[in-house]
């Protein structure tokens, strides 16, 4: 009877052992989440895998699992706000159905970022991308110099080559764009084709600037270089010939028998009048 009630009573502490080991499991995987969650919280732009996994101390499978398991539960719960895996990593952002109630709130009482004209030149050089400031300028009708400055000093656009033909410099824009506009790649835009009049298409736009090729490794000097210094010619070519009485006697023929014209010294310069 004892054996039994020792079995019993054994049987009993393996369970409190293995619910207690469930329970610290659980605490320690609700820890995690919440690291994760306040990291993504305060980071100002997308945050990797494999550095959230040395912020945490967590492998980086399991916290690669987290995080999709987080983005499916705020998509199920209906939050105001959605985890994205974006330009190589994860962050937080507000659901596009509450967009005006947040631009709403953001504006109120504030200037925007980006003027209407600098959002106007960013989506011409996101749609036609590598494009020159000519050609937004084209497509705007009014020189977008001082706007370029802007967008580039954001960090929003940057140099992306010169272009095959003319030589203009192209613009490109950044991965800082993709994560202003969460964006996993470029690829990710709207389409262009339902925003343009109904009797335009995409291809009766201009064709695209093509980016030239970047240039070769330098060619070397062909020219040979003399054992003593000084540049090498030809192995045969024969030495200068000495002057001879003959060559003095050609150089010093009288006056007419040169093929030069005459001018007496009240000649004037090409581009002084003559004087009368």
């Amino acid at each position: 009877m004892s054996t039994d009630v020792e079995r019993a009573a054994a049987h009993d502490d393996t369970d409190d052992d293995t619910a207690a080991a469930a329970a610290e499991a659980a605490d320690a995987g609700r820890r995690v989440r919440a690291a994760v969650e306040a990291v993504l919280m305060v980071a100002d732009e997308p945050v990797a895998v494999p550095a959230l996994a040395r912020a945490t101390g967590e492998a980086p499978d399991e916290v690669d699992l987290l995080l999709r398991e987080l983005a499916a539960e705020y998509a199920e719960q209906g939050r105001g706000f959605e985890l994205r895996e974006v330009s190589g990593g994860w962050r937080v952002y507000s659901r596009a159905e509450h967009a005006d109630v947040v631009e709403a709130f953001l504006l109120d009482g504030q200037t925007a970022k980006l003027t209407q004209a600098a959002l106007e030149t960013l989506a011409i050089v996101a749609y036609r991308q590598p494009v020159s400031r000519a050609r937004v300028s084209a497509v705007r009708g009014v020189g977008v110099d001082g706007v370029m400055r802007t967008l580039l000093t954001r960090g929003l656009v940057t140099e992306a080559g010169v272009e095959a033909t003319s030589g203009a410099t192209l613009y490109r824009t950044t991965e800082e764009f993709l994560h202003r506009m969460g964006l996993p790649a470029l690829d990710d835009l709207p389409p262009l084709a339902p925003f343009l009049p109904d009797e335009l298409s995409v291809e009766d736009l201009e064709p695209r600037e093509v980016l030239a090729p970047p240039p070769g490794p330098a060619v070397a000097a062909a020219s040979a270089v003399g054992d003593d210094g000084t540049d090498g010619g030809p192995a045969d070519a024969a030495p200068p010939r000495e002057r001879g009485p003959a060559d003095a006697t050609d150089e010093q023929l009288p006056e007419p028998h040169r093929d030069v014209p005459v001018h007496d010294s009240t000649d004037q310069p090409d581009d002084e009048p003559e004087q009368q």
